[in-house]
């Protein structure tokens, strides 16, 4: 579906040449006719030339145009997604290279496996064929783009060994050994995979506490370090210099916090209210503060003694007062997949991207592997632009977003090279 004109031209007319000449002299003469002064010379008429035979007389000159300032706020829109697609490669004429070229798409986000097929023929096939995939898919872009995946390890794992990747562990087997070297090295080698294949974003690490085992998203299935802040600090961070060794950005999840939840906000409504604290703040904290935290990643979380209303995605007493007031992050939030039920039970498309939006999130994530659209981004860009143009969102909010994700894609833009071989 192609993009429609996001705000109404405003129409303007202006007095004509002659009008104006007009009321210049009529102005003109009240203002030179004094008390006591003789009546000026009348002056002898002169006949007006006549214009040069088929040439129009001149247009004013127009003013900015209503559709510059449209293309301007779509581009900046299109800038704030981050989106799922379909195909392994990515040739002439396929969605997502045009929505990259034409609408400014911010970011892609690569799945392994199909969720609404049913299959592993998504994005994924082997090493070669995702090096090629990346590069088809920055070659169309005006700025480097966002080509983001999952790649924690373990549970959550889009590099498999059946495509030729080698075998990861979780999260929680190194917070077990408790060996940040050991993590570190491990985590070298998954960087320079993702590096040698031109994915620039990791969303990873997990720094949830493990404070509920049971967790079925977090705990059941090891994406913690520990239950223990410093033992989750340690091993993230170990995580983080590895990635950035090798030019790789990361992302913190899952704030403020998921690792004492007894649901799993993929499935629906997640309430922490009774079970959360601010200990499990102390990892995302630490590591804002050491400088560490490129990205950071909502949770569609509801607490609340934080917000009584929304889940933390929705929030701005969340993401703007809790995360960037007191806790002093300045840089990209990123939402987690709003196609989750814990959004799409209780909020429609267009509540949930305005309302993240206005919370604060910068880069909105809309996986496309529960629902698959071929048209999401734009109709995301259209409908963000209509919420905008009927004031019920703040342009300030889009523009403001907008630059610090422009920075995070110069951070990636700017990555060293790959080096020819992993280490060892």
């Amino acid at each position: 579906m192609p993009d429609r004109r996001l705000l109404r031209r405003r129409a303007s007319r202006r007095a004509s040449r002659r009008e104006f000449l007009g009321a210049l002299a009529g102005a003109s003469a009240l203002g030179l006719t004094r008390c006591g002064d003789p009546p000026p010379e009348t002056p002898e008429p002169k006949a007006e030339p006549a214009p040069p035979p088929n040439i129009a007389p001149p247009e004013p000159s127009p003013e900015p145009a209503a559709a510059d300032d449209d293309a301007a706020l779509a581009k900046m829109i299109g800038g704030l997604l981050l989106v799922g697609f379909r195909g392994a490669r990515a040739k002439e004429g396929d969605i997502v290279l045009r929505d990259i070229a034409e609408r400014h798409l911010g970011g892609v986000l690569l799945f392994d496996r199909d969720d609404i097929l049913g299959d592993h023929k998504r994005n994924i096939e082997s090493p070669a064929q995702l090096r090629a995939l990346c590069g088809e898919l920055q070659a169309v872009a005006e700025r480097t783009v966002l080509i983001a995946i999952d790649q924690e390890g373990g549970y959550v794992n889009r590099l498999l060994p059946k495509y030729g990747f080698p075998r990861t562990e979780s999260a929680r087997h190194f917070g077990r050994k408790d060996k940040p070297d050991y993590t570190e090295r491990a985590a070298t080698k998954t960087a320079a995979l993702l590096a040698e294949a031109g994915v620039n974003l990791n969303l990873a690490p997990v720094v949830d506490l493990m404070v509920n085992q049971r967790n079925p998203i977090i705990g059941k299935v090891e994406r913690s370090y520990s239950a223990d802040p410093e033992v989750v600090v340690r091993h993230a961070s170990a995580f983080i210099t590895a990635h950035h060794a090798r030019g790789v950005l990361c992302s913190l999840k899952h704030f403020p916090g998921h690792g004492s939840s007894r649901a799993d906000s993929h499935l629906g409504f997640v309430d922490i209210s009774d079970t959360w604290t601010r200990r499990e703040l102390e990892p995302f904290a630490a590591l804002i503060k050491a400088g560490l935290a490129d990205t950071v990643m909502t949770g569609h979380l509801f607490n609340k003694t934080l917000d009584p209303d929304v889940p933390a995605t929705l929030s701005r007493a969340v993401i703007t007062g809790l995360l960037r007031e007191q806790l002093g992050f300045s840089g990209v939030v990123i939402s987690d997949d709003l196609q989750m039920g814990a959004i799409t039970s209780a909020y429609s498309f267009e509540q949930a991207l305005r309302r993240a939006l206005a919370a604060g999130v910068d880069l909105l994530t809309i996986g496309n592997n529960v629902g698959y659209s071929p048209d999401t981004v734009a109709r995301a860009v259209e409908i963000i632009g209509e919420h905008v143009s009927a004031g019920r969102l703040e342009r300030a909010a889009v523009e403001a977003a907008h630059a610090r994700v422009l920075a995070l894609r110069d951070r990636a833009a700017r990555a060293p090279a790959p080096e020819a071989d992993a280490p060892a």
